[in-house]
């Protein structure tokens, strides 16, 4: 089913600025919020809706990709995103409203990235190396964001405490402290490295070991690989996700490989032999038994695909497609026409004669 337009997911127009915006996800967010709807699972779906939807839409950026490209833009995608983000929002919409996220200070982040390999490189497993734009933490200032010498002071605003609380109608919503961002200190020297964020991008090689037998959507992860808070917090977690692109020849189902081959005519009728190739870069030889018929199937042992977590290995099959020759001689005709002629009466297109005899039953049905 298609994904519902972001626009249409919050109720507000294509040109709504970023007040009718939040206006609009705020009401949605506290009419559908878990705790609200406890063991509903179409009011949970659609808070997550709800939240990816003004995610997209409250950064500029974003909105704008989204507005050309649609949710097309955010698929399949390779490169490293947040992993996360959906709480991110909501306690920057409504603090601890929904029983409490986080304490003061700033949010580490978990990275997502995605891996597109072979399926060779799946059957045998391989060590990548990636290249992952992410943040890091400053070292002139140790991720502090406070200029050397210096350090933050405690924010008078929230004294400390990185939240505010303040008054609305019904509710006593805690928020996050505007003044120190959460965090419960401010910096009045920032660092001129990190110009007080206390971090800096930066592009990191890392290395991922994929497992022989890795399926398609298996999700690797890479313990703080991800970015730090501000403020000098211990990083996130980066998470693989792989994605097995498809193969030329051969076909996947879990540890089964499939191939289909063409099998000449009169091999298929005389029966012989024929090498075929495995994913292991080697070659196997199949028998051919004489009369062999288009999707006949055989099977090689041990010839599939690897087991994650197991040194076995999926069995190959092979299926037959009975290929009919083209741009015959005048003699291949002759012979094939003496072969017509030379039956005696005899089948020898047993499944033709079978479906045949069934039409001139159904005929014969219609006619009674």
């Amino acid at each position: 089913m298609a994904k519902q337009d972001y626009y249409e997911t919050l109720g507000v127009p294509r040109t709504a600025d970023a007040d009718e915006l939040k206006g609009a996800y705020r009401k949605l967010a506290m009419s559908f919020h878990p705790d609200r709807n406890p063991d509903d699972s179409e009011a949970e779906t659609k808070f997550k809706e709800i939240n990816e939807a003004y995610e997209v839409l409250k950064d500029e950026e974003k909105r704008s990709t989204y507005d050309r490209f649609g949710h097309a833009a955010f698929e399949n995608g390779g490169g490293a995103q947040r992993a996360g983000g959906f709480s991110d929002i909501f306690d920057e919409m409504f603090g601890d409203f929904a029983g409490g996220r986080s304490s003061g200070g700033g949010r580490r982040a978990d990275l997502r990235y995605n891996l597109e390999i072979s399926l060779a490189d799946a059957f045998q497993g391989r060590k990548i190396e990636i290249q992952v734009p992410t943040a890091v933490s400053c070292e002139p200032c140790n991720g502090s964001g406070a200029k050397a010498g210096t350090s933050p002071i405690t924010c008078t605003h929230c004294r400390g405490a990185g939240r505010v609380r303040a008054q609305q109608g019904f509710f006593t919503i805690e928020r996050t402290c505007p003044a120190c961002h959460g965090h419960g200190s401010v910096i009045e020297e920032p660092c001129g490295s990190c110009s007080g964020t206390g971090r800096i991008r930066k592009e990191k090689t890392l290395s991922v070991d994929v497992p022989p037998g890795v399926v398609d959507g298996t999700r690797i992860r890479l313990s703080g690989e991800g970015e730090p808070a501000a403020g000098g917090d211990s990083p996130g977690d980066l998470y693989i996700f792989v994605a097995v692109a498809a193969h030329r020849i051969f076909q996947r189902d879990g540890s089964s490989i499939f191939c289909r081959v063409p099998i000449p005519m009169s091999t298929a009728s005389l029966g012989g032999a024929i090498e075929v190739p495995t994913i292991d870069g080697t070659r196997a030889k199949v028998t051919i038994p004489a009369g062999t018929q288009s999707g006949q199937q055989f099977r090689l042992r041990n010839k599939g695909m690897s087991v994650l977590r197991s040194k076995s290995r999926g069995d190959m099959f092979i299926e037959a497609s009975v290929e009919t020759p083209v741009n015959l001689t005048k003699r291949q005709r002759e012979l094939l026409k003496e072969f017509e002629e030379a039956g005696d009466g005899q089948s020898h297109s047993p499944a033709s004669e079978g479906f045949f005899s069934k039409v001139k039953e159904f005929w014969d049905d219609l006619t009674e």
